[in-house]
């Protein structure tokens, strides 16, 4: 395989997620392979030209990073101004989901057990944690109080030093 070759690859949407948005968005209709390759090859062609001209207005702006005010601008520059809508549709559709994923609420709704029910079994767990620890530290006195008995029993006698004759 030529580096050529390799590179092309690199820089391609993959093949599986191709098929899937083809079989999704015309489901009843077959498409040859040489038809997938041309579209996977157009795709490819599409992102490399917006992100480019996104890249060159990023530049003439002095920024280091692309946003998607640059893309949706390299859309207009390009021709493409009639897909500015439906770009910034999905720009708004994707904070949401990453503003849903930050919360965390979406594990917390799929799991289908009310927000009480989930405080009430924390406070719980809390609660019987809290109670096995005492119990440990109870031991674990106990335990240091029989070690520093059975050394006091193992020390010899000695006699209390008032009773020692001087004399």
């Amino acid at each position: 395989m030529s580096t050529e070759n390799k590179d092309e690859d690199e820089l391609s949407i993959p093949r599986a997620a191709l098929n899937k948005m083809i079989k999704e968005l015309i489901p009843n209709i077959r498409v040859a392979n040489d038809a997938r390759e041309l579209i996977l090859n157009c795709c490819t062609e599409f992102i490399h030209l917006v992100s480019s001209e996104a890249n060159e207005i990023c530049n003439k702006q002095s920024k280091k990073t692309i946003s998607p005010e640059h893309i949706i601008a390299a859309l207009d520059h390009l021709g493409f101004g009639n897909y500015k809508e439906d770009a910034e549709a999905v720009l708004e559709e994707t904070k949401a989901v990453a503003a849903k994923k930050r919360r965390g609420s979406s594990r917390l709704e799929n799991l289908g057990i009310p927000e009480e029910e989930l405080l009430r079994q924390q406070q719980e767990l809390f609660a019987k944690a809290k109670q096995e620890q005492a119990l440990l530290e109870q031991q674990q006195w106990l335990q240091t109080q029989q070690a520093l008995q059975q050394q006091q029993l193992q020390l010899p006698q000695q006699p209390d030093s008032n009773e020692d004759d001087y004399s």
